[in-house]
């Protein structure tokens, strides 16, 4: 349900809405407008029969059922878009900020002099991973806290905010105490006892889609972060599994306009993960951002030939710094820049 404020309402009247519902049982979540605010209420305890106490609240304009699955993802809720910001970093907005860096963190050397070699092409933030998902138990699994202290220290080098994976409820509070910016991987995407605790922090998420999600199940995960009152949720995909073998995933680009019309969430590519080859990483990325994409998140090594894990997909600075102007070119083209 969402319960639509009248244009000008006090803040008391939308305190006496938010403890009014509380008091049946709901969840309340309140998501300011340009012109009013709106309060949705989620929760299956919640007394819908007696919502009539709410409607008669002074402040309150009507009471507007959600007729989606996912409630404060969709745009019923907020019809407008929503621009997460992340140390300085608005994703959602005109701008569109590229991330970039190594899969996984391997020493202290390489990462700086990544982190200070993607700043100078023009990105915005720094990716990495010190914890990393592998689908065999004997592959290099990330250096962990090691790992995240190097990060932090490329961050204090460069300026550049950081986001990495956390892949385990139990890593959320060290993981926190590093990143500027949370990474959910695919097969995680449904482990909603990691995205509840997520939820509970103060630190945007950038949530991947799975492998075989569908976009309604996709947007029902980002619920699980919302719902405890984390409100900063960026949506990234990254190709789905099919049966095509040429590519290692099959990108979804129509997915970005679809979630646009479906959810007020920023929406970003990951062309490194769906291409698998980094000749492909180009051309996705191009797509992405003709399509309308809010940003993008890229695989870029020094020396991609001896990359622990994903070296074919990453470019090479010179790639990076070739594609960021071909970029620009075209986020020109439909008025936006990067």
């Amino acid at each position: 349900m969402i319960v639509v404020m009248k244009i000008g309402a006090s803040q008391e009247e939308l305190n006496n809405v938010t403890q009014a519902a509380e008091e049946l049982g709901f969840s309340s979540h309140v998501i300011e407008g340009k012109e009013r605010n709106v309060v949705g209420l989620v929760g299956i305890a919640g007394q819908r029969d007696k919502m009539n106490v709410i409607g008669q609240l002074a402040g309150v304009e009507n009471i507007v059922p959600i007729s989606k699955p996912y409630k404060l993802a969709s745009r019923e809720v907020k019809p407008e878009p929503s621009i997460i910001d992340v140390c300085g970093v608005k994703f959602g907005g005109e701008n569109i900020p590229v991330i970039a860096g190594p899969c996984s963190v391997e020493n202290e050397e390489g990462v700086i002099k990544t982190a200070e070699f993607i700043k100078a092409a023009g990105a915005q933030m720094l990716r990495g991973g010190a914890f990393k998902p592998r689908t065999s138990p004997y592959s290099f699994q990330g250096l962990e806290e090691d790992g995240l202290k190097i990060l932090a220290k490329a961050r204090e080098a460069t300026g550049l905010p950081i986001v990495t994976e956390v892949t385990n409820p139990r890593y959320v509070d060290m993981v926190y105490k590093y990143a500027d910016m949370f990474q959910v991987g695919a097969r995680n995407v449904q482990n909603f006892a990691l995205l509840s605790e997520l939820g509970k922090t103060d630190k945007p998420v950038l949530l991947k889609r799975g492998m075989s999600t569908t976009i309604e199940e996709y947007l029902n995960a980002t619920e699980y972060i919302l719902s405890e009152g984390n409100k900063n949720v960026i949506l990234c995909e990254r190709g789905l599994r099919t049966f095509e073998t040429a590519t290692r995933n099959t990108l979804d680009i129509s997915a970005v306009p679809v979630i646009k019309e479906k959810s007020h969430l920023p929406i970003i590519i990951d062309p490194s993960h769906a291409a698998g080859h980094w000749q492909y990483v180009g051309p996705l990325s191009k797509a992405a951002v003709a399509i309308g994409a809010d940003g993008l998140i890229i695989e870029v090594h020094p020396e991609p030939e001896k990359a622990w894990s994903d070296g074919a997909q990453s470019l090479t600075p010179t790639q990076f710094l070739k594609l960021m102007g071909s970029m620009r070119s075209i986020a020109l083209a439909i008025g936006r820049t990067i």
